[in-house]
C-alpha cells in the first residue's frame, strides 16, 4: 500500500505543478467540476420534486379517507350505532396523525427543494465567473505568446549591443500568472463556502 500511496502523491504533485504552470487548464477543470455539481444538484432537485408530488398525492388520498370516515361517524351516531362510531373515530384520528406526519415530511422536502434551487443558482454564478476567468486566461496567454513572438522578432532584428531590458516580457508574464493564481485561489475559497 505504501508504494501506491507514494505513487499517488507523486502524481498529484505533478498534476498540481502542471496546473499551476497552465492556469487555463485548472480553470477548465474547475468549470468541469462545477458542471458535474450542477448536474448532480439538478438530479437531486428532480428527485425531491418527485417525492414532493408523491407526498401531495398521499396527503390528498388521506384527506379523502378522513372525509369518508367522518361521514361514517356522523351516520353511525345519527343511527345510534355507537359500537361503529367509536372505532370509526379512532380510525379518523389515526388518519389525521398520518396526514400530519406526511404534511411535516412535505414541508421538510419543500425546504430541501428551496436549498437545492439556491445551490443551483450559486453553482451557475460560479460557473459563469470561472468561464469568464478562463476566457481572460486564454486571452492573456495568447497576448503573452504574441508579445513573446514580437519580442523575439524584435530582438532578431536588433544588433547585439542594443539596450533593451532582457526578461521584461517574462517578468510581465510572471506577474500575470501570479495574479491569475491569486484569483484562482480566491475562487476556490469562495467555492468552499
Amino acid at each position: 500500500m505504501g508504494l501506491f500511496e507514494d505513487l499517488n502523491n507523486f502524481l498529484e504533485q505533478r498534476l498540481d505543478e502542471f496546473l499551476r504552470n497552465n492556469p487555463h487548464l485548472e480553470l477548465q477543470a474547475l468549470e468541469e467540476q462545477l458542471r458535474e455539481q450542477e448536474e448532480d444538484t439538478l438530479r437531486l432537485l428532480a428527485d425531491l420534486q418527485l417525492q414532493e408530488k408523491r407526498l401531495q398525492d398521499e396527503i390528498l388520498a388521506i384527506a379523502q379517507e378522513i372525509q369518508q370516515w367522518h361521514r361514517r361517524i356522523e351516520k353511525a351516531k345519527s343511527h345510534g350505532r355507537l359500537d361503529l362510531a367509536q372505532p370509526a373515530q379512532e380510525r379518523e384520528a389515526a388518519l389525521l396523525r398520518q396526514g400530519n406526519q406526511r404534511w411535516g415530511q412535505m414541508e421538510g422536502l419543500k425546504q430541501r427543494i428551496a436549498q437545492a434551487k439556491e445551490l443551483i443558482s450559486q453553482i451557475q454564478t460560479r460557473r459563469t465567473q470561472v468561464r469568464a476567468k478562463a476566457t481572460e486566461a486564454k486571452a492573456t496567454r495568447a497576448n503573452t505568446q504574441q508579445a513573446k513572438q514580437r519580442w523575439e522578432t524584435f530582438g532578431w532584428n536588433q544588433s547585439s549591443n542594443s539596450n533593451t531590458p532582457s526578461g521584461a516580457d517574462s517578468l510581465d508574464e510572471k506577474f500575470r500568472r501570479w495574479e491569475m493564481d491569486e484569483e484562482l485561489e480566491q475562487m476556490k475559497r469562495n467555492m468552499g463556502r
